[in-house]
């Protein structure tokens, strides 16, 4: 696809990365099968061919409107058009220049400006914790609608960290909301790697991975986030510090995996950080990829018979932004597990996708209940999956228990 940029966007960084991608585009459609915003409203504009060219037209000069803002808001960013493009589209790439060209032109309404400004600014915050255990308090008395975001709260033994040192050690990002919302996902997960003989370390000034001010339209804020963790992270990957040099910096909601396996690419242009970026994304691992050489330390501590029947749903992060699928139904159940995925539409959004669940309400919940529904004939005691909010949202539509897989391998280890 040619595209001639408006002389405000030549040269700029944002420009050429977006000229490249558009370059890449034939127009040929198999995207618009698999994306679930088209699915369920059949609007040519709300799936990625339509929103390519609403994109490509703002970069030529044309008009902004805030039309074109709701058509790319609607974009879950799942990046399944990704997976199915045969020419290799960057679409999630190219997303994010749009709605920060777009953005700077449209001027959002006061209301949705706040509740931007409040996502970005609280679920980073330190006070989130306080927030949440005051939630979490009060739930029975909150409206249905915010205590669908609000988990029951985590028994003492969620917070329970394995003491023992071992020489083989990795870093790992507790993340911005699990620690307060699900504590018992890093446990569980320093718990299964101490099985295997792997110490879990973690760095105190790292925080969010850089994903929700980046998805907000705050680009500064996001690279701020990324730089505040290489910072935080460095000692420990250079074995500066009497803990010793990590092998990997591990991510267990494949949402921060897929934005730290990025740091690279985001911060090429800053001389101060690109390599240190670079570095940092290659020794990020999802938790899932170290599976396979654990599976022998894992399978003398467990049991011979593993108890629990499951029905995993790939988050889009995993399959579609990692490009790692099946890794883990194979080991779990290569451990004793029985777990399937659903027969239909397990490449499909689960209308979570960050804080989309909080803007895009109405779709997001239609999401939910056809990925339920997707997932119910399988008959699962309990539903798996592998980000945070994920877990949250389905949970929030089903009586069915929905946990991390780190959290069945725990258990079985118990």
């Amino acid at each position: 696809m040619q595209t001639h940029l408006a002389p405000e966007f030549q040269g700029t960084p944002d420009g050429q990365a977006a000229e490249a991608i558009l370059r890449k585009c034939v127009h040929c459609g198999f995207c618009t099968a698999t994306c679930p915003t088209y699915q369920l409203l059949g609007d040519e504009l709300d799936g990625p061919r339509g929103r390519i060219y609403l994109i490509k037209q703002v970069l030529e000069g044309a008009p902004v409107t805030r039309a074109t803002q709701q058509h790319l808001d609607r974009c879950l960013t799942c990046r399944n058009c990704e997976t199915t493009c045969p020419s290799g589209v960057q679409y999630g790439q190219l997303v994010d220049i749009g709605r920060r060209v777009v953005d700077e032109r449209v001027p959002r309404p006061r209301g949705e400006r706040s509740v931007r400004w409040l996502l970005k600014e609280g679920l980073t915050s330190p006070l989130f914790a306080p927030a949440m255990k005051l939630g979490q308090a009060l739930r029975p008395l909150v409206p249905a609608a915010l205590k669908d975001k609000v988990p029951a709260k985590a028994p003492p033994s969620a917070h329970r960290w394995p003491t023992r040192t071992h020489p083989r050690k990795v870093l790992m990002l507790l993340g911005c909301v699990q620690p307060a919302m699900m504590p018992n996902v890093n446990a569980a997960t320093a718990r299964v790697l101490d099985a295997a003989g792997i110490q879990t370390l973690v760095a105190d000034g790292a925080g969010c991975c850089g994903a929700i001010r980046e998805h907000l339209g705050d680009h500064a804020g996001g690279l701020a986030d990324m730089r505040r963790n290489i910072d935080a992270w460095w000692p420990l990957v250079e074995g500066l510090t009497s803990q010793g040099r990590v092998e990997a910096i591990v991510m267990n909601a494949s949402g921060c995996g897929v934005t730290v396996k990025d740091y690279g690419r985001a911060l090429a242009g800053d001389p101060a950080y690109a390599e240190k970026a670079r570095r940092v994304s290659a020794l990020t691992k999802d938790l899932s990829e170290l599976l396979p050489e654990l599976l022998p330390a894992l399978k003398r501590r467990l049991p011979k018979s593993v108890a629990g029947d499951f029905v995993f749903h790939p988050p889009c992060t995993l399959q579609h932004g990692q490009q790692l699928r099946g890794g883990v139904e194979a080991a779990l159940r290569e451990l004793g597990f029985g777990v399937r995925l659903a027969a239909s539409d397990a490449h499909l959004c689960c209308g979570s996708a960050g804080t989309y669940s909080v803007l895009q309400p109405q779709l997001s919940k239609q999401l939910r209940e056809r990925k339920l529904q997707a997932l119910a004939p399988q008959g699962g005691e309990q539903i798996l999956s592998a980000n945070i909010g994920c877990i949250q949202h389905l949970q929030s539509g089903t009586a069915v228990p929905v946990r991390h897989w780190v959290e069945a391998i725990d258990d079985a280890l118990a």
